[in-house]
Order: C-alpha cells, then structure tokens, then sequence
C-alpha cells in the first residue's frame, strides 16, 4: 500500500532529522558562517579569493549575500569546499512528519465533518462530541488519502 510506505518514509525521515534539533544550535553567525569560519581559521578575504580563484571584492559579496539569505547553494558549496568544510543542507520540520500529516488530516477531517454537522443540527440530528472523535477518525480511515490533505491552503 502507498499509504504505508508513505508512513514509514515519513518515520525513517523523522528519526533522521531528530538528531538535528533543537534547530537553534545551527543559527547562522551574525555575519554568516562563511566569515565566522574563515576569521576562525585566520584566513582572509584575500586568501580565501585566492582559494575561490575570484578577486577579493566578490569575497566580500559572497559574504554579504550569505548574511543577507541571498547566496545560492552552488556559491556556498564552493565556499565550504575552499574553507575545507563540508556543506550541510536539510529542511527541518518543527514536528515530526507525522505529527504534520496526522494533524493536518484532523482538521481536514473536522472542517467537512463540521459542515455536514451543522446540517445535521438544522434537520434536529446532532453529533455529540464523544462521537465526533471516533467519525473524525472514520472519516480520516475511509475517506482522505494522504496526498488529498495537502490540496487545500
């Protein structure tokens, strides 16, 4: 079933990134990590130009549009490989993969519910809220499929 090789890509992933958080250990320096290393390292701009093979000036540029979040990934990756460092690249989710998935198909799951509940209200055929649980939980089993819960905003 896709469904189950989703969840299981999902918690091979979430076990993968754990070892990543808390995200704050990895903030970027003020300056951005290539100067912070490269000061470090007591290397200079120029040095570091003459390891990049680019003049001094593009340096100072390369450096400005890392702090500014504007660098590309191909600059970045040459400056690690110049600076002897290795270029870590990951998206981090702030839950686990399948906290997302699960609470994304509950709200889901509650917003059509909640439509169809307060038609049931006006025709005098109510769900109590011990019953909501256990139909958003249906609902989620027998009608969404995994792909479906990220099609709306």
């Amino acid at each position: 079933m896709k469904s189950d090789t989703r969840q299981r890509a999902r918690q091979q992933l979430d076990s993968r990134l754990s070892s990543l958080k808390p995200e704050a250990q990895f903030a970027v320096p003020p300056r951005g990590w290539i100067r912070a290393i490269r000061d470090a390292l007591g290397m200079s701009g120029v040095q570091l130009a003459s390891r990049l093979g680019v003049r001094p000036q593009t340096v100072e540029l390369i450096e400005k549009s890392e702090a500014g979040n504007t660098i590309q990934l191909k600059t970045l990756q040459r400056a690690a490989a110049a600076l002897d460092c290795t270029l870590v690249y990951a998206l981090v989710p702030r839950t686990s993969l399948e906290d997302a998935v699960h609470r994304r198909a509950r709200a889901l799951a509650a917003r059509a519910l909640e439509r169809v509940g307060h038609t049931m209200k006006l025709e005098a055929q109510g769900v109590d809220a011990a019953n909501l649980d256990k139909r958003i939980d249906d609902y989620i089993r027998d009608v969404l499929k995994d792909r479906d819960i990220w099609n709306e905003p």
